[in-house]
């Protein structure tokens, strides 16, 4: 615990959905809470839907249900694996819940018969729902992602309530990570331009990105992250690159030994605190990749042709297979 006002992270994501945000906002929040930092995450979710309940599996994933019985988006999950911590129903905003409460106060005349729009009510919304988590929860750091892709439509207003909470808070407190795809030609090119245009998009909508974390195929060649760091305006210790690995487990090492929860301790004035408590996931994750024993386990259920339908299942199985080896 560090106490004082808490500082934030954004992770926005470009390109295309389905990138993995969720994973680096949760390994992230591993990283930062091994320096002895209190770490809550917050995701938005930009559908109208007041929850994930009666979404369909097949077109969401897993519904995941918090310990108080809030219904949620998969990447809560994530969180409590990665971060061990037990979230409430607040952690997760969606439209829905928003829109839902400003109506209410209309109905009520809380506005005192103001027109009610977009800038500044909901959005207005959105900044008092985090500072209240962050006081709530007793932060030092709140990891915000952003659902969807910049130039969604439903996540405008939200991006824009996080541009006027950066600017009434100070900047000096907000740390800004965009997660964007760098695609590779046959010929093994890495390009950069999808990242370039992702990156000018988000700066149209008023936030300059202080890390991008690169997702590819493999390691980032130093010809593309010179190019993304001179196109986009960020240092080249800030170009992180997140390639495809074997494990979810392997990508907060894969992480750490970038640095990137350094660089944003140090955009936050966080300092350099050291790193404690990593070495039981690199010995689970040796105890995972030297097993050679397969066990067959059948799972019966409704939305089976889709995995992420049965996500925790799934990570509690392969998290027996890390203890048995």
């Amino acid at each position: 615990m560090r106490g004082g006002a808490p500082k934030f992270v954004v992770i926005t994501g470009g390109v295309l959905s389905g990138l993995g945000k969720g994973l680096v906002a949760a390994s992230l929040g591993m990283l930062l809470k091994s320096r002895g930092l209190r770490v809550t995450p917050i995701k938005f979710d930009g559908y109208l839907n007041v929850d994930a309940g009666t979404m369909n599996p097949y077109e969401h994933g897993e519904v995941y249900v918090l310990d108080d019985g809030t219904e949620c988006d998969m990447d809560l999950g994530t969180y409590e694996r990665f971060m061990d911590v037990t979230l409430e129903g607040d952690n997760n905003i969606t439209s829905g819940k928003l829109l839902m409460s400003v109506i209410s106060k209309e109905r009520r005349g809380e506005y005192l018969g103001k027109t009610v729009q977009f800038i500044p009510h909901v959005t207005g919304e959105a900044k008092r729902w985090i500072l209240r988590v962050a006081e709530e929860q007793g932060a030092d750091v709140v990891i915000v992602e952003v659902g969807g892709t910049v130039g969604d439509i439903e996540n405008a207003y939200f991006i824009e309530a996080i541009r006027q909470l950066s600017s009434e808070l100070g900047r000096e407190n907000f740390a800004f990570v965009h997660v964007t795809l760098v695609p590779e030609l046959p010929s093994g090119e890495q390009k950069t331009k999808p990242t370039q245009h992702s990156v000018s998009v988000l700066r149209s909508m008023g936030i300059d990105p202080d890390v991008i974390v690169a997702r590819s195929k493999r390691l980032l060649e130093p010809k593309a992250r010179q190019k993304i760091a001179l196109h986009c305006g960020v240092s080249e210790e800030n170009v992180i690159s997140d390639p495809d690995v074997g494990s979810v487990y392997r990508v907060p090492l894969l992480l750490e030994e970038q640095g990137f929860a350094d660089r944003v301790a140090k955009i936050l004035g966080l300092g350099s605190p050291k790193a404690e408590g990593l070495a039981e996931l690199r010995q689970l994750l040796e105890k995972w990749e030297s097993a050679r024993e397969t066990v067959t386990i059948a799972i019966v259920g409704k939305y089976t042709h889709l995995k992420d339908a049965y996500a925790s299942l799934l990570a509690a199985i392969e998290h027996a297979s890390m203890h048995l080896s």
